[in-house]
């Protein structure tokens, strides 16, 4: 085959783009779709995205696309108020034929605590369209992995959420038979079943490989692939099909230092694929790097002729791997980062936010000496441990003297509250009522953790950091946050999660001579004053910065300036911008070809974002370890010009080496 299955492959009706941040999903997806319009003129197809950062218009590029191909890009909180409108009334309802908690208390919960419904509501979309034969075909571009995954486990998360309302009704059921001898099935049993039929549909076409293809697509890097890896076997066990891989630009082997170093890199790191078994009978396909930005119907049309599957990788590049591209910045940042007490590393997914987060904490932590920082993640999609080489975990790890890192699991988190609950509960009920039987009641208040908002677990891992702060074990917080999209909803959070512990409050006061969850509300306490400490910290900026990174690509230049522009709205105050992955200039024609688009980008960040200092940083060798992220972070904040090799490889060794034992 000339091209991967999914292009040839007329019964597929699905096909779902994923993968870590910035690999090339939405140039992807949009030319996946481009080449099925027009090379089938008689059908209409479909191009969505489900990212809350949506791209599509942007690969699109004002330019007019086949008349044959739809785009959308779903807004899933207007999907969202849409389904609360149309059902307000079945809501109410459900909560009045409730238990002893009354209309009022549960009519808050479901107007606050609807988890993953947002989500839901996009992906019934695409169900819907696919199922009613709208388009011969629909083509997604969905968000960065991590959120992906989260986003494709989403059914299971709603039938939990209808097995609480399932519950709320199976007492007013009960009672109906008790007292009339029957129970006839009405409108709110219906909207239920309907509700459950419609994840059932979904689930079910994810699942049906005659139909259905999640293509991931990937860069030929270590930290790419083991996110890939990941992916893969998520998709496996949750068996949604796959059978071609994409690992997007590839670099041609000439006799250009920086192509051929990373012409190299990639193939040594390719190479790995044959023995990782995950990839073992799958298609892999490589896209080169195209001298222009791919966007536009022109560019997208073009995409698919380059593509070689990858069945033999050659080794031989000119430069032998012998040559490593030193980090080399320009305008070094000159801002007093010692000064405050939380940064942010924000941006489109790919950019190298962890990559420029682990470089400065560890420049700061050899700067300030007797300073404690934590460098912390709470993507669901951790790249810390990769990017430092050490095993991070969700407890602190000491990475250097005076730094340390930690990957929260959100969902362990929440799970962890959940039992807490839980075993609350149980010992109340079985020490006060041992011989009451409330069966309905207790099942309900069971399940009232289900009925928790979207996003309460990642804000419990971000409140777990800000704990350490609060107790004064460390003087910054790092931050390496998921990407752009939702980076701003998680600004947004901790109103809506705040208003949530007030109803959740509320009902522990109002029932307190019923209901007594002592460790739960302890928890649900401290939780909420770290909240408001979290937001004061966030809107002071003397005590906290957003560090924006970019490349110099147009679609990043569009993200970026609305991640801006959502800092604004939110109070938090962005010092500088970096520019990072930005191509040297050589005698090579393709990285001129690169260097006069990506000057014409920085052209424009720099009419568009005037006064806010900008850092540019130069293509370099993979900073993977400390050893390279230490040079990287001098470089960053320095200049590579105070160090020559000698006293470079010193600082290297004195810093990743002193007092560590495990360090590589």
């Amino acid at each position: 085959m000339s091209v991967p299955s999914f292009l040839s492959e007329r019964f597929l009706r699905l096909l779902m783009f994923g993968g870590k941040g910035g690999v090339g999903k939405t140039t992807c997806a949009a030319s996946a779709a481009t080449y099925l319009a027009l090379n089938r003129p008689q059908e209409s197809f479909l191009l969505v995205s489900t990212d809350p950062a949506h791209s599509l218009v942007d690969s699109i590029a004002g330019s007019r696309s086949p008349t044959n191909l739809k785009i959308v890009e779903l807004n899933a909180q207007e999907a969202l108020r849409v389904f609360k409108k149309e059902h307000d009334q079945h809501l109410r309802e459900v909560a009045e034929r409730g238990t002893f908690l009354d209309h009022e208390d549960l009519n808050k919960l479901l107007q606050l605590s609807l988890p993953g419904l947002d989500e839901l509501m996009g992906f019934l979309e695409i169900s819907k369209w696919v199922q009613n034969q709208d388009y011969g075909c629909v083509v997604v571009d969905t968000a960065p992995t991590g959120h992906t995954l989260r986003l494709l486990a989403t059914p299971e998360l709603i039938k939990k959420w209808l097995q609480a309302l399932d519950t709320l009704l199976a007492k007013h059921r009960y009672m109906k038979v008790v007292f009339r001898g029957s129970y006839q099935r009405d409108h709110l049993d219906h909207f239920i079943q309907e509700l459950s039929e419609m994840v059932h549909q979904m689930q079910s076409l994810m699942q049906e490989v005659n139909r259905c293809r999640f293509i991931p697509v990937m860069f030929a890097e270590d930290l790419s692939i083991g996110e890939t890896t990941s992916l893969l076997q998520f998709l496996q066990n949750h068996r949604i099909p796959v059978a071609d891989i994409l690992v997007n630009r590839l670099v041609p082997d000439n006799n250009c230092l920086v192509c051929g170093e990373t012409a190299y890199c990639q193939r040594t790191t390719l190479k790995s694929l044959r023995e990782n078994i995950i990839f073992a009978g799958h298609a892999i396909w490589g896209i080169p790097l195209y001298p222009g930005e791919v966007r536009g119907i022109d560019s997208l049309t073009v995409f698919w002729d380059g593509v070689m599957r990858l069945t033999r990788i050659s080794l031989s590049c000119s430069c032998g791997g012998t040559v490593r591209l030193q980090p080399r910045v320009e305008n070094p940042s000159g801002y007093p980062f010692d000064q405050l007490k939380l940064m942010f590393f924000a941006g489109k997914g790919g950019v190298g936010k962890t990559t420029l987060a682990c470089a400065t904490a560890l420049h700061l932590a050899r700067k300030d000496s007797g300073r404690e920082i934590l460098l912390f993640s709470v993507d669901p999609a951790h790249s810390l441990s990769a990017r430092l080489e050490v095993p991070v975990g969700p407890e602190p790890t000491r990475i250097v003297p005076g730094l340390s890192a930690v990957e929260f699991n959100a969902e362990n988190e929440f799970a962890s509250l959940k039992q807490q609950y839980e075993n609350d509960l149980a010992q109340y009920l079985s020490a006060t009522l041992p011989n009451l039987d409330l069966t309905f009641d207790r099942e309900v208040l069971e399940r009232i953790l289900d009925l928790t908002p979207p996003g309460l677990d990642e804000v419990m891992a971000l409140t777990r950091a800000l704990e350490l702060f609060v107790q004064a074990r460390y003087d910054l917080l790092i931050l390496d946050s998921a990407p752009t999209g939702h980076l701003v909803r998680l600004l947004e959070l901790p109103e809506l999660i705040n208003q949530w512990l007030k109803v959740f409050f509320s009902l522990f006061l109002k029932y307190r001579t019923i209901l007594s969850l002592p460790k739960v509300s302890q928890r649900l306490v401290k939780m909420s004053k770290n909240l408001k400490a979290f937001k004061s910290l966030l809107q002071d900026p003397t005590r906290s910065a957003l560090c924006a990174v970019t490349i110099p690509t147009e679609m990043a230049f569009e993200e970026t300036v609305d991640l801006l522009a959502a800092c604004n709205r939110h109070g938090v105050r962005v010092p500088v911008l970096f520019i990072n992955l930005v191509t040297p200039s050589t005698d090579c024609p393709l990285c001129r070809a690169l260097v006069r688009h990506e000057e014409a980008i920085r052209g424009r960040l720099r009419q568009e974002l005037p006064g806010l200092p900008q850092t540019v940083v130069y293509r370099q060798s993979e900073p993977q370890g400390l050893g390279p992220l230490v040079a990287l972070g001098h470089t960053l904040f320095l200049g590579s010009r105070v160090l020559g090799s000698a006293a470079h490889e010193g600082m290297i060794n004195l810093i990743v080496h002193s007092e560590i034992p495990n360090s590589r």
